[in-house]
């Protein structure tokens, strides 16, 4: 029973998420047109299409809860950056796992135990978990893949591109499966993007500010 409240209340939420959007959205103009046109705002209420929001959100809030755990709710989410420096300097940073606490703002710790192993601990949901992760590919300058060998189940790349002598469009693809409600929650609602976003952000800022990376690792790692 107290799931299911649960999962009541967070659809509630969803919804109502969704709707604030839409009302910040009418507040700036970008609704009015909308309206307009379907004749939604003469006939039943600028109040319609906030309605509409709020049921829609938590229908969809609601779906991907039950879907449950292992359940073909993994999370992808898809981030790029466009960064100030030459592409060697945005991937040899990269290369630098253990600071990465200095722009991820869930992670607290990442030691490297060689070459292509690292040990995590972030802040997940409100929890602290940790995991081991294995780089399955590195080629420099061009991308990074790795996965997760336990705890948290997670696998993803981050690829590097040119776009000029000193400008660099950093990409990064990423799979996450919830575990538990709250991480379902978090992620139906795009807590997982919006952290993967400023991940990027802060990461564009850092390297930004320096000019220079603090390290680089050159090494390959063949795909497996």
């Amino acid at each position: 029973m107290e799931n299911r409240n649960l999962t009541t209340y967070a659809a509630l939420a969803g919804g109502l998420l969704l709707a604030n959007r839409m009302r910040k959205r009418r507040q700036q103009g970008l609704l009015d047109a909308v309206e307009d046109t379907a004749g939604t705002r003469r006939a039943s209420g600028p109040g319609l299409l906030s309605l509409a929001a709020l049921v829609g959100g938590g229908l969809y809030l609601s779906r991907k809860l039950r879907q449950g755990p292992g359940a073909g709710s993994a999370s992808n989410v898809q981030e790029s950056i466009e960064l100030d420096v030459p592409v060697s300097t945005a991937y040899n940073q990269w290369t630098q796992f253990e600071e990465f606490p200095k722009f991820m703002a869930t992670v607290e710790e990442v030691r490297q135990l060689d070459d292509t192993h690292l040990h995590w601990r972030a802040i997940v949901a409100g929890k602290s978990k940790e995991w081991d992760a294995e780089i399955t590919e590195q080629i420099p300058d061009e991308r990074i893949a790795w996965r997760s060998t336990d705890g948290v189940t997670n696998a993803g790349v981050v690829t590097f591109h040119r776009i000029g002598d000193s400008r660099t469009r950093v990409m990064l693809q990423m799979d996450y499966e919830p575990e538990t409600l709250t991480e379902q929650v978090g992620d139906a609602v795009g807590g997982v993007k919006l952290t993967a976003k400023g991940n990027l952000k802060r990461f564009k800022e850092l390297v930004e500010a320096r000019g220079t990376e603090t390290g680089a690792w050159r090494g390959e790692v063949a795909a497996h």
